[in-house]
């Protein structure tokens, strides 16, 4: 396996690798990974579909890539996913995927010219005193604390270590805006990993200026599971793929004797039943290990989802390959201890009158109704208890969805604080509760917040996620697993909590589509190179542009950064009419 960038390699295919028409492959996890490592398999190691077999526990794949109707309860969808234009991997399977709502067109496609047609953007990103935007919104406040995300990215991972992001920075770091966009917007919290941000900061220095409005970000027509999910599947199935559902892979047995990792059998259990497979070195497994949906509960609009802590199947798996050497990662990590203020409650409303939609149109100053793009992302209430955010996609988000309803989807990052209307923690509501409250920070005169959080004008169910958080958590290397570890003939990790060798950032699509593609083509040796991670950190272009956005579009000569001034001064002068000049004044820093 090596990295390639260009379009080169991009548009090319590859050979079919040698004796992979008496390989098979056992997919554990029909999550995004694991559907991507079927479709590399397919296209670019050319295994035959009915040679790979898919296991996933649940009824349905997509894994966290949901969204459905919920026959008990009405539409629920757990989260959404940000994308943008440099998700590699992404794109270059999704440039294979048909389309099934284009004749013709690929995925890529459809998604392409949906952005094109209507791109995406913000009118409002963050508010506060009931329903009124903030006056600095757009800017960064970042002040002298800018040289902080400076120094953090200059900062080695090794020197970083388990330290958080509360550790590292100041106070006043926490209370500009860039701090509420940046938390918000990704689900970092302060416990969470400096390495992870840092690699964050890295990865995503070209859409510095595309953050407050979100024109960085570019979403689905519908939801994730009718848009993303379901492509796949039909791509994987129409080629064969057996996808084995209801099915809980309890353990993978590994010889690991003489540093070498061979898999020698599946312990599985399928409709409670438990079976064994046992495996040959052309049999190669692929593992998810790890989610952070797994163990999801379901409230609805009159009672609160239950609060629980119970690993599911896939980290019970992962223990289990833990056991086994410690190349294969150290799962507790992850999912032990989080804290109690840890984002848990995401709720999906379903708004079916139209009074309410005047509070949200002020705000995107858009039609709700138009097929568009709405809110452009999460809306932040700065001065929610709870740091509530929400957002309304294009509408319908589901296809079955009545043409005068409106799906919004609501998160709180902080679990263990009364709200500002409804004086008790998020975790502990009902949707009803949830909808009052948020239409409390939405501006809804009180007396008419009560009879519009009713079930006949809106439906919410909310739900509770123990480990939604789990991938920011700190860790050093060797914590997550690598994709191959050392030694491993036929099994590779795939997914979040998969260890990239590249810097790559986790809590992305990007991620468990690289994750499978490194895998497939290490594994089965596909001879085409799996695209470079995006080098807009080493283009000096982006790295000027930074500086300009992140001290809220200042020049050098009046901004708050630590400049000699001999440098602002002569300095400045000297490079006019150069090369370093021009790039100066692209950059608009003088």
């Amino acid at each position: 396996m090596y990295y390639s960038n260009g379009n080169y390699e991009a548009l090319a295919h590859a050979r079919k690798p040698a004796d992979v028409d008496h390989k098979s492959a056992y997919i554990v996890g029909g999550g995004l990974a694991g559907l991507a490592a079927g479709v590399f398999l397919v296209r670019d190691a050319q295994m035959p579909g009915k040679q790979i077999h898919i296991f996933e526990e649940l009824p349905v794949a997509g894994g966290s890539l949901d969204g459905a109707k919920k026959p008990d309860i009405g539409f629920v969808t757990r989260g959404g996913r940000e994308m943008e234009n440099h998700f590699e991997c992404m794109w270059d399977m999704y440039s294979s995927i048909p389309s099934l709502e284009v004749p013709g067109a690929s995925y890529l496609d459809e998604f392409y010219w949906l952005d094109k047609d209507d791109p995406n953007s913000s009118n409002c990103r963050m508010i506060y005193n009931r329903g009124n935007e903030v006056p600095d919104d757009g800017d960064y406040t970042l002040g002298k604390t800018s040289k902080e995300i400076i120094k953090l990215i200059m900062t080695p991972e090794e020197k970083l270590g388990t330290e958080t992001i509360e550790e590292y920075f100041s106070e006043e770091f926490f209370e500009s805006n860039f701090w509420y966009y940046w938390s918000t917007m990704f689900a970092f919290e302060k416990w969470h990993s400096a390495i992870e941000m840092r690699r964050y900061c890295m990865r995503f220095i070209h859409h510095i200026d595309g953050l407050p409005d979100f024109t960085a970000l570019k979403y689905n027509k519908y939801n994730q599971y009718d848009s993303m999910t379901l492509p796949i599947v039909k791509y994987l199935e129409d080629h064969g793929v057996d996808f084995q559902f209801n099915t809980i892979v309890n353990n993978v047995i590994v010889d690991t004797e003489n540093g070498e990792k061979h898999a020698k059998k599946l312990q599985i259990t399928v409709d409670s039943s438990p079976q064994e497979i046992p495996l040959s070195d052309n049999d190669i497994v692929f593992v998810t290990n790890g989610s952070i949906t797994e163990s999801s509960t379901y409230g609805d609009h009159h009672t609160p989802a239950e609060i629980t802590d119970e690993p599911g199947p896939s980290w019970k798996l992962w223990e289990n390959l833990a056991e086994q050497s410690s190349e294969f990662g150290h799962p507790k990590v992850f999912y032990q201890d989080l804290p109690e203020k840890s984002w848990h409650i995401s709720a999906t409303a379903t708004i079916k009158n139209p009074a309410i939609e005047p509070y949200i149109e002020r705000l995107t100053k858009r039609d709700l109704h138009d097929g568009k793009v709405n809110t452009g992302g999460i809306i932040t209430i700065k001065d929610s208890n709870w740091m509530m955010s929400f957002c309304i996609h294009r509408q319908p988000h589901f296809k079955d969805q009545k043409e005068n309803e409106t799906i919004v989807w609501i998160y709180a990052l902080y679990s263990d604080t009364p709200g500002n209307y409804i004086k008790k923690n998020v975790v502990d509501c009902t949707g009803e509760e949830i909808t009052e409250e948020w239409l409390y920070h939405l501006g809804v005169p009180q007396t008419s917040i009560t009879k519009l959080a009713k079930q006949d004008s809106i439906n919410t169910n909310p739900v509770y996620m123990p480990f939604i958080t789990s991938y920011f958590m700190p860790r050093v290397k060797g914590d997550r697993p690598d994709v191959v570890p050392a030694g491993s003939n036929n099994l590779a990790f795939i997914g979040n909590f998969a260890e990239s060798p590249t810097r790559d950032t986790v809590f992305t699509t990007e991620y468990s589509i690289r994750t499978a593609m490194e895998a497939v083509y290490s594994l089965l040796n596909v001879d085409r190179g799996v695209p470079e991670v995006f080098n807009s950190i080493y283009d000096i272009r982006e790295l000027l542009k930074s500086m300009y956005y992140l001290n809220d579009k200042q020049k050098l000569t009046d901004s708050d950064l630590p400049i000699p001034g001999f440098v602002k001064n002569k300095g400045l002068e000297k490079v006019k009419g150069t090369w370093i000049g021009e790039l100066l004044e692209d950059a608009k820093l003088i």
